[in-house]
């Protein structure tokens, strides 16, 4: 039975309002849910800075050539980045990132042009820049290098975790290089045209290319005399982990890309070296044996498909599809896909550019 309520006018009033309406009045200017302008500018500004202070973290990492040789070991100074706000210590994040497909395309240029390339890496990327007047960001002290105090960090300039450091980052290479005479393309922001030099940049990765060596020497001095922590790392051999291997014969050029080392890798995380053949053998939608770390090993063949191995692209995508709702299927897959890079661990893409600009399809 509905209960009377006739003569309770309070009762009626909140029946017939929309409850988002009373939450919206509610919380509209409340003096404990402040705006971002209310909080830093009222009387508990202090109290509100130290409630946003984000926590640091070290990320060590071993850097590996193409082939799983070592190449350097990294310890990075990082935020923990998930504590960010929008609208209160980020405020922009996008960042370009250069096209495989413009890489491959650089490198068939310079074998037909017969350019020289060359690979550069800059030291400590993100931390070149500064922040904006307007981004304020707190953090914690980090573990080894603790004070007495309850003492925090503020960031002067940008850190790797931060959610804007990329981009903060590409503008700052990006005016530099402008300054020395390369103008990005339109096609993609991240290839820079000059003159006498093409550069491709990656992150904190640049692959030069000119037909002189001397030509490239000269644009990395000019950017280390500006303050750019850069150095040549070499050819473009192992540019981003894939192994560049440009060779001539009698037919012609042919430049062959592959990454033995990452194929490797996905063999020995599937178990294909210890693993019983027979294992391949199961049941069609029988629960996962969580033998291995599936999303891991697709994110491996995400790229070593990407780059060297477009052979598997197919078969890698299907497996992504389940990466949240797998069963013992879909792990039997990646370990047939196992199988094959295990028979093929040196193969990989080959171009052969033809004398004249033309696509093959």
């Amino acid at each position: 039975m509905q209960p009377d309520l006739s003569d309770d006018a309070g009762a009626l009033t909140v029946t017939d309002v929309q409850p988002h309406v009373l939450k919206a009045k509610a919380s509209r200017n409340d003096a404990d849910s402040p705006v971002y302008n209310q909080a830093i500018n009222g009387p508990h500004a202090e109290k509100w800075w130290q409630a946003i202070v984000l926590p640091m973290t070290w990320a060590f990492h071993l850097k590996r050539f193409p082939s799983g040789l070592v190449k350097k070991f990294k310890a990075t100074f990082c935020v923990c980045s998930d504590m960010q706000v929008e609208g209160v210590d980020v405020f922009e994040t996008w960042a370009p990132v250069v096209q495989w497909t413009i890489v491959r395309t650089m490198l068939i240029l310079a074998t037909k042009l017969d350019l020289v390339s060359a690979q550069a890496d800059i030291n400590a990327a993100f931390v070149h820049t500064n922040l904006g007047h307007d981004e304020h960001i707190d953090v914690h002290q980090a573990a080894g290098f603790q004070h007495d105090g309850n003492y925090v960090y503020k960031l002067n300039c940008s850190v790797y975790g931060l959610k804007q450091s990329p981009r903060n980052f590409f503008h700052y290479l990006s005016e530099h290089l402008v300054a020395q005479g390369l103008v990005p393309s339109e096609l993609d922001p991240c290839l820079f045209i000059g003159k006498s030099v093409i550069a491709v940049v990656h992150v904190d990765d640049v692959l030069i290319s000119s037909k002189s060596a001397d030509k490239i020497d000269g644009l990395i001095h000019k950017l280390h005399s500006t303050g750019i922590s850069i150095h040549h790392e070499g050819t473009a051999q192992d540019f981003l982990g894939v192994d560049i291997m440009r060779t001539t014969t009698l037919a012609g050029h042919q430049i062959t890309l592959c990454q033995p080392g990452l194929a490797k890798r996905v063999v020995e995380a599937v178990g294909l070296c210890s693993r019983d053949q027979s294992s391949s053998q199961g049941c069609r939608g029988s629960p996962s044996f969580c033998a291995f770390n599936y999303a891991a090993v697709v994110g491996i063949l995400l790229y070593l498909s990407g780059h060297s191995r477009p052979n598997n692209a197919f078969a890698v995508h299907q497996c992504a599809r389940y990466t949240f709702w797998l069963t013992c299927c879909h792990e039997l897959a990646l370990i047939r896909t196992g199988h094959y890079l295990k028979g093929t661990m040196d193969q990989g893409l080959i171009m052969k550019p033809s004398s004249t600009p033309q696509v093959d399809c």
